[in-house]
């Protein structure tokens, strides 16, 4: 129906921009990290999908056609809306869902706000033989069960997954296996940025 749009964005609201386009006010619902860093008077440029029920349109925007055809993908798991999809594509990247469902990690997406462990097994095993693998993605190793807990600690203490995995991917190689020296260690990303 609307496959993109462009214009100005007018105002930034809690979860939405509104985006003025031939003289019109749009609101579009776009995922957290693409609204966190969204101003008024600036030009944009979203791909959309729009979700149609019986009292309510929503216009759903995204930076790139891969990420908005992970949203619709994600909208055919068995109780998957719209709020789940977008709240998946706030919290992680499509690198780290593929990688959740690839290295069979449903434990990644149930970190997910909204997402229990039942949900994300589901999403697991839909999305298995309809998200194409990256190629390289093969060769990310799964993750160590220290690093598992470093992950759910920095979570704890209020970061994203996408930040909690980007400090962990700077831990080094040589760093001991010991949970409150990796904790330590990639928490020194977060001071150094």
């Amino acid at each position: 129906m609307i496959a993109t749009i462009r214009g100005e964005i007018t105002q930034v609201e809690e979860n939405a921009i509104i985006i003025e386009t031939g003289g019109v006010g749009l609101r579009v619902f776009v995922p957290k990290p693409l609204h966190e860093r969204t101003k008024a008077g600036e030009a944009i440029f979203l791909f959309t999908h729009v979700v149609i029920r019986e009292d309510d349109w929503k216009l759903f925007g995204f930076e790139s056609q891969a990420d908005r055809e992970l949203f619709t993908t994600l909208l055919g798991v068995d109780g998957v809306g719209p709020r789940i999809a977008l709240a998946v594509l706030s919290t992680l990247n499509l690198e780290t869902v593929q990688r959740a469902v690839f290295n069979d990690e449903p434990a990644l997406l149930s970190r997910v706000p909204g997402i229990g462990n039942k949900t994300a097994q589901k999403m697991v095993l839909y999305l298995h033989d309809r998200l194409k693998p990256v190629s390289g993605l093969e060769k990310i190793a799964t993750m160590s069960d220290a690093d598992s807990e470093v992950l759910a600690a920095l979570i704890a203490l209020g970061y994203s997954v996408v930040e909690a995995q980007t400090a962990i991917q700077s831990i080094p190689k040589d760093a001991p296996d010991d949970v409150e020296q990796r904790l330590r260690l990639a928490l020194q990303q977060f001071t150094r940025n």
